[in-house]
């Protein structure tokens, strides 16, 4: 019986190549995707400002987004989240730690265009979109082991959660692209008789927790940052493993995946 699926996708070292962020060589499953109108849903740090020219240029505009790590989620054809105060909040929680410990990360705010570019790997005119939060700040961590824990434990105490992505450490409140997915998936299966079937994609560490929650999670290798431990689950089949790269390793594996005759959008 044909069930109703939906794919998540993570961007950076995943949908796009880590390096140079093409994503070219993905387009044949982009367009498998959409003949069978199985939504592709984009869960990404990116920022919605971002996010937006990425998801009209793959087509993919009629459908939801998660943005900055799960941070919150960008509506279909909406440029923007609806305001909120959050990122000042964070900022906030973040200047209150201990002075020792506060100097040794170095965020997106704290960075100039041309710190922004270098860290990054942006072209100029995309640095701009990068630094415009609503909900997270990644950085950079610049002490030890030892310190990070600290670090990360007393932002806990403020609710603040931290996770190392494939570049950046990314401190959000207590959200994260599991919690945003989980979310879509029950607006999805509003209205169904069977349960959404929900696919998974990433690279990086901050993805292991949406590859584990989703009914198939896919690592997409990225030897750049040393990719995704093995993971619960891997060992029964919930969790399988690209044997490609970035935007050709993602197009091969959803490729594969779509021979299932019965992974299909419905209605």
């Amino acid at each position: 019986m044909a069930r109703r699926t939906v794919v998540f996708s993570d961007l950076d070292g995943t949908l796009l190549n880590h390096h140079d962020y093409a994503w070219d060589a993905a387009r044949p499953a982009l367009q498998a995707l959409r003949a069978r109108r199985i939504p592709l849903v984009l869960s990404s740090s990116k920022t919605a400002a971002e996010l937006v020219p990425l998801r009209h240029d793959m087509g993919l505009d009629d459908y939801p987004a998660i943005v900055e790590n799960g941070g919150g989620i960008l509506r279909p054809f909406k440029t923007r989240p609806s305001p909120t105060p959050t990122h000042t909040r964070l900022l906030r929680s973040l200047d209150g730690l201990p002075a020792g410990l506060r100097r040794l990360f170095s965020g997106f705010s704290s960075w100039s265009e041309q710190a922004l570019q270098q860290h990054t790997g942006l072209a100029p005119e995309l640095v701009e979109l990068a630094a415009r939060r609503d909900y997270s700040e990644p950085g950079l961590w610049l002490g030890d082991a030892v310190s990070k824990r600290e670090f990360i434990e007393l932002l806990g105490e403020r609710g603040v959660r931290a996770q190392q992505g494939g570049r950046f450490l990314t401190l959000a409140f207590d959200t994260s692209k599991a919690a945003q997915m989980k979310r879509i998936v029950t607006e999805f299966q509003s209205g169904e008789s069977e349960p959404v079937f929900s696919i998974a994609l990433g690279d990086a560490p901050n993805d292991a927790e949406m590859l584990q929650q989703a009914d198939l999670g896919v690592i997409i290798p990225n030897p750049v940052h040393g990719g995704i431990p093995m993971l619960a689950g891997e060992s029964e089949g919930h969790i399988i493993r690209a044997s490609e790269v970035g935007s050709r390793g993602w197009n091969a594996i959803v490729l594969d995946l779509l021979e299932d005759p019965n992974l299909e959008a419905k209605g």
